[in-house]
């Protein structure tokens, strides 16, 4: 699915301008559940990779110079567990056979990310500015940043769109027998800017009902009514304004 001309929404992922972007992948989440007690089996990593393969074979005609994960992925605040050494080296791995250069942007659970990058040789970075491919214009690029916190206003500069995670955006879809809860993209503006809100890689929870529950990015602390949800299924469904899914 296409949006603003050169950005294209591929199941849970965003690619433009050479460069594929995901958010939120929260390696590490069972292991931090069963340490207070809660049991969960740990599924999540090998369902990534299966649904990360789905992706690049879409992607398979798709020139990839660089992959960012914009924000959280990893889990735990104050360590890395064991978990999270294995499984995330194991996806820096992956990602580092598709493409040319892989780019973290610290989200808020990032804390204690530099082991882990550095045993990899990855670049970690606050964000990142897409610069449109036509090189000769300093309008139209694109800032990916985690989204639990706000940018200073001289990284804005020439900025036209802003892609952001942290949210984890999800929808209720509701028929006479039951309700759904969808992994959702939201697309509105932020500013005056185009704001896309990615949803997470987190394969074991939907995300936040972003229609009735309390929302946690400074980027949506704004009415959201004209906001429109895109929803993540067997394949991506536009489902109108978020006003009318109340």
């Amino acid at each position: 699915m296409k949006i603003f001309d050169n950005i294209e929404l591929i199941d849970l992922a965003i690619y433009t301008n050479k460069t594929l972007i995901f958010s939120d992948f929260h390696v590490g989440y069972e292991e931090s559940l069963n340490k207070q007690g809660i049991y969960v089996p740990r599924f999540q990593f090998n369902e990534i990779i299966k649904r990360l393969d789905k992706i690049f074979l879409k992607l398979k005609k798709k020139k990839i110079e660089r992959i960012i994960v914009n924000g959280d992925i990893k889990h735990e605040f104050g360590n890395i567990s064991g978990q999270e050494w294995r499984h995330t080296l194991y996806l820096l791995d992956y990602f580092g056979k598709k493409c040319e250069e892989v780019i973290l942007v610290k989200g808020n659970h990032d804390k204690i990310l530099g082991p882990i990058a550095e045993k990899r040789k990855v670049k970690v970075c606050e964000h990142y500015l897409i610069d449109p491919l036509r090189r000769n214009t300093s309008k139209n690029k694109i800032l990916v940043i985690h989204g639990d916190k706000l940018p200073d206003k001289e990284i804005l500069k020439g900025v036209s769109t802003v892609i952001i995670g942290h949210e984890h955006p999800a929808v209720s879809v509701k028929d006479s027998v039951r309700t759904e809860k969808y992994k959702s993209y939201l697309i509105g503006k932020w500013k005056g800017k185009n704001l896309i809100v990615q949803p997470s890689f987190n394969l074991i929870t939907e995300g936040t009902d972003v229609a009735k529950e309390k929302l946690l990015s400074p980027f949506l602390r704004q009415n959201l009514k004209n906001f429109n949800a895109v929803i993540v299924a067997d394949k991506l469904y536009g489902f109108g304004k978020v006003g009318d899914l109340e």
